[in-house]
């Protein structure tokens, strides 16, 4: 009886124990709710972001927020994730904005070339004053989206195969894969902007249809396996990056709960802090493994000055020009260097 008695008393604590700690890990209380995340490709440090918000989202509501995520494009292709967000198909997705400028015009300044970017936390504040804008966030709200937070994305450098461009004038003639304003600074340099999703760009490369491939170095590089079909890499061109942020469906998330709405914002700094772990960490493994297959190129001062010059002030006044009688384009690229000055 007394062996019987100590079994109940055992369980009874045990029972206890789980659900003081359910009460400890539901700091977050709310109806169960199911939301899905479009994105392509396979898991990454890209993703890691939103890999997080999914843990932790159902840690602090104990299971009651599930945010499932779909990769592969298995809901939407990439370029066709705003459509999605507008058809309430899915309630988060990840985009890049020079797969299609015409719906996020305004958004494509970040991939203007040489902007005072390449600190990852410093970079986190520019691309969130870029979102908060009104011309950005009302050019998205078309497509039933708001701008959730940034992927970060690092500088970019090329990877690629055939004659090395030891010098600027060996791009010319080059068929390269770079969007938006990497792409008008590529172009300065006589090579031929080709804009294809990544998913695509190891097959094109192998066959020898594209030259060389910018992609965020080095993690997308290795992600998509680039490196296997390469035979050179740049190491300091540093042209600039894009923006690939992660959106919200306006619907859905006005029909959370106002603590749900509070939640996901207080999570953002958790999923910027594993994205900037995860970037690392690709680069501690990728950088030794890049120097030991690929040639490293690397340009002197003069050579990377002269870019600037070339590639630099001139494309921002082109794509002001481009679209000054469409929205305040100057406004956003001002802001920019206000923000980096903060």
């Amino acid at each position: 009886m007394k062996f019987i008695k100590r079994i109940i008393a055992v369980s009874l604590m045990v029972l206890m124990s789980n659900f003081l700690a359910n009460l400890v890990l539901a700091s977050v209380d709310g109806p169960s709710v199911f939301w899905k995340f479009s994105l392509w490709g396979k898991r990454r440090a890209f993703t890691e972001g939103a890999e997080t918000l999914s843990k932790r989202l159902s840690e602090e509501t104990n299971g009651k927020f599930q945010l499932k995520i779909f990769y592969g494009g298995q809901l939407s292709k990439s370029k066709e994730n705003l459509d999605g967000l507008k058809a309430n198909s899915f309630e988060m997705a990840a985009f890049c904005n020079f797969y299609h400028p015409g719906k996020n015009a305004g958004l494509m300044v970040l991939t203007m070339p040489f902007l005072p970017m390449g600190d990852f936390d410093k970079d986190a504040k520019i691309r969130q004053a870029v979102y908060d804008h009104p011309i950005v966030s009302g050019q998205l709200a078309k497509w039933n989206a708001m701008l959730y937070m940034t992927s970060n994305l690092p500088q970019y450098e090329f990877l690629g195969k055939g004659k090395a461009p030891t010098s600027l004038s060996d791009f010319k003639g080059m068929r390269v894969r770079a969007g938006g304003g990497v792409g008008k600074a590529m172009e300065k340099l006589g090579a031929i902007r080709q804009t294809v999703p990544a998913s695509e760009v190891y097959t094109l490369i192998s066959r020898g249809a594209v030259d060389a491939v910018s992609f965020p170095y080095t993690y997308a590089h290795a992600a998509y396996k680039i490196h296997e079909v390469a035979e050179w890499y740049t190491a300091n061109l540093s042209p600039g990056t894009s923006d690939c942020p992660y959106v919200i469906n306006k619907t859905s998330y006005g029909k959370l709960p106002k603590q749900y709405q509070k939640l996901l914002q207080d999570l953002k700094p958790d999923a910027l802090a594993s994205m900037k772990a995860a970037y690392k960490k690709a680069d501690d493994k990728n950088l030794p493994m890049f120097k030991s297959k690929l040639k490293e190129i690397k340009y002197d001062e003069k050579t990377l000055s002269e870019f600037r010059k070339t590639a630099g002030k001139p494309v921002w006044d082109a794509w002001v020009d481009a679209n000054k009688d469409k929205f305040d384009a100057q406004a956003l690229l001002d802001l920019i260097f206000e923000t980096a000055k903060k």
